[in-house]
This record gives C-alpha cells, structure tokens and sequence, in this order.
C-alpha cells in the first residue's frame, strides 16, 4: 500500500511541477555566508560576505590539540557555482573549503556496534607540498531504509515578500516543495507559515497523504510585501511543538533570501528565537534563494544555532539533490557532533586545519556536553583535512589520535568514538576519497588565493579529481571538472 500511495504522490506532483513555473537553468545561484565580523559588498551582485582568515600552521610543541565542531553545510559550493556560471569573478571570501568537501558524499563505511556514527583517518603526502603530509578525517552518519526513518512534522516557514518574486526564489522553492512531496512518508505531517508584511498559517498541519490539500496550498504561494521574519519564526517554532511526534523527527525548513526588514531583524534577537526553541528538540534547516540581497551572515549564523543547517538553492539540480536525492540529512542521526586531534609532538612539528575557520573550538568544550556543535544527517558524510609538517619524517610510531563525541539525540550523554593514526601509507594505496578531498582543498585554496596553497595549480586540482571518480552518486564530482575548467579563466 505504501508503494503505490507513494507512485500516486509522484504522478501528482510531476502534474503539479509541470504547471508551477518555467524551466530554470541548473546554475542558478546566489552569494555566500558567514558569522560575521566584517562584510564586503560585491560590485557585480550586490551580494554579501564574511571576511575570515584562514587557519594557520600551530606548533605541534605549543599546543599539540586541536579542536572542532563538524560542519555539514554546503551553501558555500552552490553559491560558487551560481558564480561560475554568471561568469562572475569568485570572491575570496565567499569559499568556504570545509563546505565544499562537505557538499558531497564520500564512499565511507557505514557504522557499526550500535553507534550511528563511523570515523576514519588517512595519512599521505601532501599534494602541494612534498615536504609536507596531508591528514584526512572521514565521518559517516548512519544510512537509514524507508522504514527505518522516523515520522517526521515539517513546518516549511516561507518568505513571500517582494524580495521573494524573482523566478530562482519563491518559484524555484515551490517546485522544490512538489517535487519533495511524493518522497515522504504518508504519515509524515507538513504545515505551512508565510511570512511578508504579515505572518500567515497557509496550512495546518495536514498528513502527506492528503496530496491535495499541500498542494493547493503550495501553489497560492506568491511573493509580495516587506519581512517580518522575526515573529514567522516564533509561530513556526510554536506550530512544530503544537504538533511535535515524540522521538520523530521535528523540523522547521525555512525558504528565505534572508532580507528581514520589519520586525525582530536584530541577529542577536533572533538567535534567543532560535536558541530556545532549539533546546526544546526542534531542528532548523535554511534554504537560501536568489542573490542580489541575500543576508547570508544571517542565515549561517541562526542555523548554527538552531541545530540545523544551511543550504543554498541555485537551480533545479540543486533544488533535487537537497530536497530529493539527499532528503535523509533532514533527519539528524548525531547531534552536537565534535573533533578533537591529539598530535605526537615526537612525530609532528606542526599542523593546519584547512577551513572549519568558525567552528574551531576550545579543547575544553570537547568532553563538555552542554556544548553546542553540529549535526549529522542520515547517509551525510563530513570529512576535515590537516596539513602536516613531520617532525621525523621517516618515524612509524603514532602520528595523532582522532577522538570524536556525539549523541544520538539531544539530551542523551555523548558517546564518545577513538581512533589512532599512523603514518604507515604507501603511494600506491592512496585512495580515491583522500584524492578528491585533495583536489576540492586545493581547488578552494586557489580560489582564496591562500598564503598556504603551496604548489597548487587548477591542473593539479583537476587530476586529483578526475582519479577520484568511480565513486559519484548523482554525478556532482564529474560536474566539479566543467566547473574548474570555467572558473579558471574567472580567478585570473
């Protein structure tokens, strides 16, 4: 019965795409995001970023531990693609490395024992810099079937205000919400909140299987008006707890370009918004839209905080592969999720964390559960890449400890994973996840133009991705390639 309720969804909904708007270019796009300290506007978009400053090289003698929270964001590589393909020149700011490896999916094993997390390591030498070794760790959240994945009580939060009316905004996330529908669970419940120059209920909280009914509600969705998205927030928090499903999973999706002008705007204001209701187990993600005002800081910043994450929607492909393809991540399978390196300062000199630059953490906070970190979807992978000056370049004994802690829900303990690092690699066994994770780093450092990209050239990036590509669900490593080839002549 489920299979054939689940066929009829699509039929409906492949009716209902079909007359909800035009085609759009698969390279859509917008700006980046960021906690922000100071913002930069550029001249060919409007659009706004975050000024940081990569992780530098930290002395092994000095302080031989490094800490960080996972980060399963991938808005930063969508929006460099929406600036590949306007022909716009990328800003340095905009790329985010740790969300441009994080945007795809690593052929990593599956956990085991219980956990729903796995953790691996991989030592070998480092491409731009011969001198130097290259350290990559891998996560894996655990993959759930159909009937593993718990119900779910969506509340999609909607900004329908004039910034909104643009065919790559509002359009594009109704075609999104369609094209979703038939993925779900019959049982899984969505209600819709707009927000404008008022707040609006568009839809209670209707069962899936009542295909008509979200659809209808979908396509009024129209874009007019000013952004009160201060108190939109509060009442989608409010109807997901007036509808919340006990050990389900419990989400607000919010559709947005970020341009909050009436109303709570304040960023500190709204992270009390989010933070409360956070505590009280309901989830966040953001989907940003369009380009020319988006408030990214913004965005980046209350998903963090709202134990969420943030994506950015470029086009259709996009729209399917957060929405369809990868719709698991929406469900979280670890929750305050932390990385803590030990080095043998025997071994290692010195290291570098290459990007994570906001979610470095003090040593402390990692065996303190009261704090915060990032989550893991189903089926996601998070990998982090350490460059490393050996000590003893020619030594065997353990090169680095690899500690991880996570819950499996929000108000369990942490359950903690561990695992050693040896530098016992031989060229020949290098594999294809440390080659293209590799090759997007050096991709990304070229693009930032960063002090520490060595001998890196687009050449180089492009070899290492291109012998990395057996493993390509959906065919996004083979898209990097034609991305690199464009983005070269733009960096120049």
């Amino acid at each position: 019965m489920k299979k054939q309720i689940k066929y009829s969804l699509a039929a409906f909904c492949i009716a209902a795409i079909a007359g909800c708007a035009a085609d759009y270019d698969s390279d859509g796009g917008l700006s980046y995001m960021g906690l922000v300290n100071s913002i930069t506007s550029e001249d060919n978009s409007g659009d706004k970023f975050s000024d940081f400053t990569d992780n530098p090289f930290i002395s092994c003698k000095e302080q031989n531990v490094s800490t960080f929270s996972v980060d399963a964001d991938g808005a930063s590589y969508a929006i460099m693609r929406k600036y590949v393909s306007g022909g716009w020149k990328i800003p340095a700011s905009a790329v985010r490395i740790e969300e441009f490896l994080n945007y795809f999916t690593f052929d990593y094993a599956e956990p085991q024992d219980g956990n729903t997390v796995a953790i691996n390591a991989e030592v070998a030498a480092c491409p731009w810099n011969a001198q130097h070794k290259l350290l990559r760790l891998g996560i894996k959240g655990k993959s759930l079937s159909e009937a593993e994945m718990p119900k779910s009580n969506y509340v999609f939060l909607i900004d329908v205000s004039g910034s909104m009316d643009s065919d790559d905004k509002l359009p594009l996330l109704k075609k999104g919400l369609l094209a979703m529908l038939p993925e779900l669970l019959p049982d899984d419940r969505i209600s819709i909140i707009t927000y404008s120059g008022h707040v609006e209920k568009l839809l209670e909280s209707t069962p899936v299987n009542d295909i008509s009914k979200i659809s209808k509600a979908i396509q009024k969705l129209s874009a007019s008006g000013s952004t009160a998205g201060g108190q939109a927030l509060v009442d989608a928090y409010n109807e997901a707890l007036a509808n919340y499903i006990i050990g389900g999973n419990n989400r607000v999706i919010m559709g947005t370009d970020g341009d909050f002008n009436v109303g709570v705007t304040n960023t500190d204001e709204l992270l009390k918004i989010v933070e409360q209701y956070a505590d009280k187990g309901i989830f966040m993600t953001v989907c940003g839209f369009g380009s020319g005002n988006l408030n990214d800081a913004m965005m980046e910043t209350i998903s963090n905080r709202g134990n969420g994450t943030y994506e950015y929607i470029d086009g259709e492909n996009q729209m399917m592969k957060v929405f369809v393809h990868e719709r698991g991540k929406l469900i979280s399978v670890a929750c305050d999720s932390k990385c803590q390196i030990t080095f043998n300062p025997d071994v290692v000199d010195s290291y570098r964390l290459i990007g994570y630059e906001n979610r470095v953490m003090d040593a402390e906070d990692f065996g303190n559960d009261a704090k915060d970190a990032g989550e893991i979807g189903a089926g996601q992978t998070i990998t982090a890449l350490y460059e490393v000056v050996m000590a003893n370049p020619t030594a065997q004994a353990k090169l680095a400890t690899f500690d991880f802690r996570y819950k499996k829900s929000l108000n369990d303990e942490s359950i903690p994973l561990t695992l050693d690092i040896t530098d016992n690699q031989t060229e020949s066994a290098v594999s294809e996840n440390f080659n293209f994770a590799a090759g997007v780093a050096a991709y990304g450092m070229l693009l930032r133009k960063s002090p520490y990209k060595g001998e890196t050239t687009f050449e180089m990036a492009e070899s290492l991705i291109s012998n990395s590509l057996s493993f390509d669900p959906h065919g996004y490593r083979a898209e990097l390639l034609k991305i690199i080839k464009k983005s070269e002549d733009l960096n120049k």
